[in-house]
């Protein structure tokens, strides 16, 4: 299998390649162009980055992005709304409710012993990017990719299932696998 997917930013990339990694490891994974943010050229972005994919033969599209300060089901309604209505049922379309630092800080306990850090509150916010960050010691020069694809690999997924727009978004994944040649595990009997 050939999975494609279009990010915003190298957490979310890394991201997409832990949960690869953890869930279809045999796929291919291909990078597709970076999405832009301006909303008068998301419908064409659209359009190119799926006959990109289609030229490379990509059977399944993952698009991550951000919510930022709006509401999650809006900003990923009008995503679906600018996408090639022919497409659609190739594509997986994830929307973390602010970004996904929110996906990733899900459960703050395990996720500050596994940085050794002492306080798990720190990740309880509404926005964790800065502290997630600061905690993973990310900066320009070192984005930390191969850690974030690790911890995220290793992730007791179960518990990100309290974030609804990470259950959207792996519900969509779940939907998908069960049509293709990958295994993703029932979250719903390991959640805790």
């Amino acid at each position: 299998m050939t999975i494609g997917y279009s990010v915003e930013g190298s957490t979310d990339r890394a991201l997409l390649k832990g949960l690869h990694q953890r869930w279809c490891p045999e796929a291919d994974l291909i990078e597709g162009r970076f999405r832009g943010s301006t909303g008068q050229s998301l419908r064409r972005e659209y359009r190119k980055i799926c006959d990109e994919f289609e030229a490379r033969g990509v059977e399944v599209m993952v698009f991550l992005t951000d919510a930022d300060a709006g509401e999650w089901r809006e900003v990923q309604k009008n995503a679906r709304s600018k996408f090639p209505s022919g497409q659609l049922t190739r594509a997986i379309h994830g929307v973390a409710d602010r970004n996904v630092e929110c996906w990733i800080c899900a459960n703050p306990e395990w996720l500050a012993k596994l940085l050794d850090e002492s306080n798990p509150e720190q990740f309880m916010c509404s926005d964790p990017k800065g502290v997630f960050e600061r905690a993973l010691r990310i900066d320009r020069d070192d984005r930390k990719e191969k850690e974030i694809a690790e911890l995220t690999r290793l992730a007791p997924l179960g518990s990100w299932l309290k974030n609804a727009s990470f259950e959207d978004f792996y519900e969509q994944v779940r939907s998908h696998s069960l049509q293709r040649r990958c295994h993703v595990e029932n979250l719903r009997e390991t959640r805790s």
